[in-house]
Order: structure tokens, then C-alpha cells, then sequence
């Protein structure tokens, strides 16, 4: 990469080439049918360009959370089978169906809203999903029969179509998740002796999709793996096969030489302990760094690793660059592919003690998103 273009101090380069590669990858791993996940922006690289990447790469279908989500890569024209699994209490269908969005619904509240919406020409697609342990939404195993029942009378006389049966792992161990996976299938088999038997069946998100092979079931969701960041804390994307699709970067904006005991940022929580040199780096909590990185943050510049020196303010933070030939305008990137040589979102997760997920998913709207390839 280059320096930042003139004028500009701050970007997100995110690469729609790894995004396909990754879903390439992961669905010669896992011989499944993927759902690209791009529910709250695509993780923080844009709904709309990880959907189309998505689907190149050879996805089938897209997941969001919301219907307000799915509405609008409608209207972006994504063509693609869209479902939607999490709903505002008493909500309406009607805008969901006339789009052709697939619902996922959790109870029989949601099943009949659904339902309520058909047409005589349009069935309601729909996932049912059921509760498997994680202890969120999900049809409950007390109401497995009555809910089935009514979809499977539902689906007859042609108000709704059911797509899939679907759960969620909590990834807490493999044993809860073996634990929940069998209870997945029970369901499923109650499901089919009230006359379901959807094509759909899908409860491995990239985690499991990767690591618990029996639970693919023919169907995976992809987020974070689509991005190319790891669920797993001792595994690196590298060690996954995948290519992380986010670089966050900003142009050095202005540099200062000190002496030795200059206190640098608010509350001098770092003091220079030597004549040295800082560089002002202009992205800041505003913009999604998080100020819990402070004074560990990773930052590389010209080649070289630094860390962030004392607190991460609203707009910017300070890096120490010791002696290194660090210049206004120089490049500082902040996190992206580490075999380049680049800190690793996860490397600022840890620093903030938090998840890659957050990391990327956390970078705002004032930082400009800039689509590259390869």
C-alpha cells in the first residue's frame, strides 16, 4: 500500500477479493451450503459489498439481522435469497414479504404475524428457529409440538413455506455444543412428525462450521470468517486458511520532537523516559479505536511495530517512534493482514480486552470505506 491520498487522514481499504476467497475456502472445507452473515454493515466492511463478494465467492444465501437490513440490500440489488431472524415485538411483515425476505421466527406470536401477511400468490418463506441451550430467542421445547404443528397447517394451505430449522451454538465448549447440537435434532425430528421436512438445516456459524464437523448439517452461516478474522483464540486467520478483508489505516499527522519526562496525551499516563520522537496518528475512540487499547495499542509505521503511547483521545492518539525516520503523511497501520507484516485485529482485541468482532464491527462512519481487490 501507499500513503493515504492527499487531504485525507483516515480510511477502512477493505479487499472484496478476500471476502470471495474466504467464502471459497470455507466451502471447500466444509462442502455446505453458506449463509454470508452481513448483519450490522457487514461487521463494520458494508453490507453490501461483503454480500456481492459473498455471493461471487460461491454463498447462496444472505443473513441479517433485521428485516431493516434486509429491505435495504433489496434495494441496493441484491437478487439473492435474504433471511432475517431477529424481530421488534408486534412487527409487521408486509414490506418483508413483498420483498421476498425469508423470517426467521421464534415462537408463535412471530408464525402467525408471518402467516398474516401471505398472499394468496405469495407464501411466507420462513426458518423456525428453536432453542438449543444459548438461552436467547427460539421456539422452546415445550412449544415444539403446537408450533409445528400450526406451520406444518400453515404450509398446507399455502400461508407459509418453511424453509429451514435453525439454532445457535454457544461455543463454550465442545461438549455443550455436542450437547446442543443433539438437542437440535430432536427437534428436528418432532419437527418431521408434524410434516416438516424443510431443505434448510443450519446451526454452525464459522466457529463450529470449522471445528465441529458433524454439525454442518449441509447448510454453515459465515460472519466473522467471511471477513477473514478467527472465533478462536489460539488459532490465527493464517492458521485458518483466511485472509482478513478490513485494513484500518491513517496518515501520521504530525510528528514532535521531545525531551526525555514530556507527558504525552491526557493524564500523562505516559511520561518518555528518553529524547524521542512522536507521531500524531488521527483516528481516535469517535472512530471506533478502543480507549481501553490504551498504552498497548499495536500501530506499525514505515516497517516498524510501535504501541500506542498513553490514552487513545475522542480524534486521535500518540505513538512514540524512538529515533525511526517517521514523517507527516507517513502511513500508520493500525490493523490488517499480519502476513504483511500488520498487527492483527485480534492483537487489538486483546488489548482491549475484548473480541476481533468488536474491533472491526466498531469502526464508525467517519472513517471513509475504500473497496479494493486483491
Amino acid at each position: 500500500m501507499s500513503r493515504l491520498p492527499p487531504g485525507s487522514m483516515r480510511e477502512a481499504r477493505i479487499d472484496v477479493d478476500a471476502i470471495a476467497d474466504n467464502v471459497r475456502h470455507l466451502r471447500r472445507l466444509t462442502d455446505s451450503e453458506i449463509i454470508a452473515v452481513v448483519k450490522a454493515d457487514g461487521y463494520g466492511h458494508g453490507a453490501f459489498r461483503s454480500a456481492v463478494a459473498a455471493l461471487r465467492g460461491g454463498a447462496t444465501r444472505i443473513g441479517v439481522a433485521d428485516v431493516a437490513e434486509a429491505l435495504a440490500l433489496r434495494r441496493a440489488g441484491i437478487r439473492a435469497p435474504i433471511v432475517a431472524w431477529l424481530h421488534a415485538p408486534g412487527a409487521s411483515f408486509d414490506a418483508a414479504v413483498m420483498a421476498d425476505i425469508e423470517l426467521g421466527i421464534s415462537g408463535i406470536d412471530q408464525l402467525l404475524q408471518a402467516a398474516a401477511s401471505a398472499s394468496a400468490s405469495r407464501p411466507v418463506s420462513v426458518h423456525l428457529k428453536i432453542e438449543t441451550g444459548l438461552s436467547r430467542n427460539g421456539i422452546a421445547p415445550a412449544d415444539y409440538r403446537i408450533v409445528f404443528a400450526e406451520a406444518a397447517r400453515l404450509e398446507r394451505i399455502g400461508k407459509v413455506r418453511v424453509v429451514g430449522i435453525f439454532s445457535h451454538l454457544a461455543n463454550a465448549s465442545e461438549a455443550d455444543d455436542r450437547a446442543a447440537l443433539a438437542a437440535f435434532e430432536e427437534g428436528v425430528v418432532v419437527a418431521a412428525a408434524a410434516g416438516l421436512h424443510p431443505p434448510l438445516r443450519h446451526i454452525a456459524a464459522t466457529h463450529a462450521a470449522i471445528a465441529l464437523p458433524e454439525s454442518r448439517l449441509g447448510c454453515v452461516r459465515i460472519g466473522i470468517g467471511l471477513y477473514g478474522l478467527s472465533p478462536f483464540a489460539d488459532r490465527t486467520s493464517a492458521d485458518l486458511g483466511l485472509r482478513p478483508a478490513m485494513t484500518l489505516r491513517a496518515a501520521v499527522a504530525a510528528v514532535r520532537r521531545v525531551p526525555a519526562g514530556k507527558g504525552v496525551s491526557y493524564g500523562y499516563d505516559y511520561r518518555t523516559d528518553r529524547d524521542t520522537t512522536l507521531a500524531l496518528v488521527p483516528v481516535g475512540y469517535a472512530d471506533g479505536v478502543p480507549r481501553q487499547a490504551s498504552g498497548s495499542g499495536p500501530v506499525w509505521i514505515g516497517g516498524q511495530r510501535f504501541t500506542v503511547a498513553g490514552r487513545v483521545a475522542m480524534d486521535q492518539f500518540v505513538v512514540d517512534v524512538g529515533e525511526a525516520p517517521v514523517a507527516v503523511g507517513d502511513e500508520a497501520v493500525l490493523f490488517g493482514d499480519p502476513t504483511l507484516g500488520f498487527p492483527a485485529a485480534s492483537e487489538w482485541a486483546d488489548a482491549a480486552g475484548t473480541i476481533d468482532y468488536d474491533i472491526v464491527t466498531r469502526i464508525g462512519p467517519r472513517v471513509p470505506r475504500v473497496q479494493v481487490s486483491g
